[in-house]
């Protein structure tokens, strides 16, 4: 399913096995799509669901908190390279982004739960990384791939903003539509599902590849 306008921002996803265990949710993928590029591993078995579902559902709790002095920043690929560099880089305890010192930059990063991907599964293991702000009455998205070095793919780039009521309105309804059809699937029951579950599946007409 997708909710949302690709174009501009839209969330797609697809449950190919349900799990009665709420720690695995379903097996399947979770995507982002900004201004026509999409951001995740489109597979049918990418990830387990849950950390998606939880990483929306933290962003919905937290509506307006999201928020840093340098979302004003007009180059978005500036703020993209600084979050590399302070996260990923070696040899940066020393350095300053937008004035922070790193440690600080880094736990603030974090701790304002600026970063929604990758959101603590698989579903972003093709290199996507997603940035939101909310600035306003508006929401900031910087999304991006990384090139050979620590620093953003500037093809890979999108910078969207969006009002903060339609961004907001679009993860609520992903969250409604995504527990229906949790609720409606047939599901693995505890008792029968594995501590790791193999995600190599056994496709059938009704969960081949997209």
């Amino acid at each position: 399913m997708i909710i949302g306008t690709p174009s501009t921002f839209a969330i797609e996803s697809r449950i190919a096995q349900a799990y009665e265990r709420l720690s695995f949710r379903a097996l399947g993928f979770f995507v982002l799509h900004l201004r026509g590029e999409r951001y995740g591993v489109l597979a049918p078995d990418a990830t387990m669901l849950a950390c998606s579902l939880g990483e929306v559902e933290d962003r919905l709790a937290r509506r307006g908190s999201h928020t840093a002095a340098f979302a004003s920043e007009a180059d978005g690929g500036k703020i993209a390279d600084a979050f590399r560099d302070a996260i990923y880089a070696p040899d940066q305890e020393d350095k300053s982004f937008f004035g922070i010192p790193q440690p600080e930059f880094s736990e603030f990063l974090h701790g304002n739960h600026l970063i929604w991907a990758p959101d603590g599964d698989e579903a972003f293991d093709d290199g996507s990384y997603v940035l939101h702000f909310d600035v306003g009455d508006r929401v900031r998205l910087i999304a991006f791939r990384c090139g050979e070095d620590h620093h953003h793919d500037p093809q890979t780039l999108r910078d969207v903003w969006l009002p903060a009521s339609d961004y907001y309105g679009i993860i609520h309804q992903w969250r409604n539509a995504f527990i229906a059809e949790w609720q409606a699937a047939p599901k693995i029951p505890e008792e029968e599902d594995q501590t790791e579950p193999n995600k190599t599946l056994h496709l059938t007409a009704g969960n081949a590849p997209v």
